[in-house]
């Protein structure tokens, strides 16, 4: 009985470190022209030590703009309007448009 107890807690073991290898995996690495980036296996998005849930990418025309102009953002945040998103790339000179490094990075302007 003991040792039918020990086995199973082995695979137990085994299966629980073996799942949490999978799930912090990189599965893919973009090369933003702002920040490198990358794409986890567990559907999260990973840049400079900070998870998102969300990759945004947010496209509008900036004032007095000849073109439109995409940022795309890693996010906590579901949403984030177009006016947000280009005050916080560094626009504004107010630092309360700006996002806290837990909530969203910009890692590529298009």
């Amino acid at each position: 009985m003991k040792k039918m107890i020990t086995i199973l807690l082995c695979f137990m073991m085994l299966f629980s470190a073996s799942a949490c290898g999978r799930q912090g995996a990189v599965k893919n690495t973009v090369r933003g022209n702002m920040q490198t980036y990358y794409e986890m296996n567990d559907g999260t998005w990973r840049c400079n030590d900070f998870t998102y849930q969300y990759r945004l990418e947010i496209s509008g025309r900036m004032p007095n703009a000849a073109a439109d102009t995409t940022f795309v953002y890693l996010s906590n945040l579901e949403e984030i309007p177009f006016e947000r998103a280009y005050l916080a790339a560094g626009v504004s000179s107010s630092t309360e448009d700006y996002f806290q490094p837990e909530e969203a990075v910009l890692v590529e302007m298009k």
